[in-house]
């Protein structure tokens, strides 16, 4: 049976609500055997806890029999594109380059595939596999201009390293 997803306490910051976030997905996610099942989970509870801000937050996974692409996987928001080849956008480039992008103004990045045409800003995290394999990028795109940082950087990674491993 599914739990409650937690409530941020009154004057929570930011990084205190991505390790309670964090704690709260290892705890959903341990044991369970499906990629799927771990990045849906963490979808919703990532879009659930900074809706929002967080407009689009999903998967994109790679595909095994395509690997130089990025097939959309569990996600919370409006459609999503169903494929991203890595040699395109800021999933793409997350997902060749192996780090994180963290893009104040999506449409001044070089190569931008516009999903959805609200979205301003995004943050795309690597998920790797215990071997250093790509598994999927996080994607996480926001109406706001610059709605990411730093923080939300250290939290979306810190969750990420962590999300197949719990």
């Amino acid at each position: 049976m599914a739990e409650a997803m937690s409530r941020a306490p009154d004057g929570e910051t930011k990084a205190e609500a991505y390790a309670r976030l964090k704690a709260e997905i290892e705890s959903v996610v341990a044991g369970e055997t499906s990629e799927v099942a771990r990045y849906a989970s963490a979808a919703c509870i990532l879009a659930h806890a900074f809706s929002p801000r967080y407009f689009w937050t999903g998967f994109y996974m790679v595909d095994a029999d395509k690997p130089e692409e990025l097939v959309v996987g569990p996600y919370q928001g409006t459609l999503g594109c169903l494929r991203i080849p890595f040699s395109k956008g800021v999933c793409g480039a997350a997902a060749r380059e192996r780090r994180t992008q963290l893009v104040e103004d999506v449409h001044a990045f070089p190569g931008h595939i516009a999903c959805d045409g609200r979205t301003n800003s995004e943050i795309v995290v690597p998920v790797l596999r215990a071997d250093g394999s790509l598994a999927a990028v996080l994607d996480v795109d926001s109406e706001q201009p610059a709605a990411f940082d730093a923080e939300d950087q250290a939290g979306l990674e810190a969750i990420c390293a962590v999300l197949l491993t719990a």
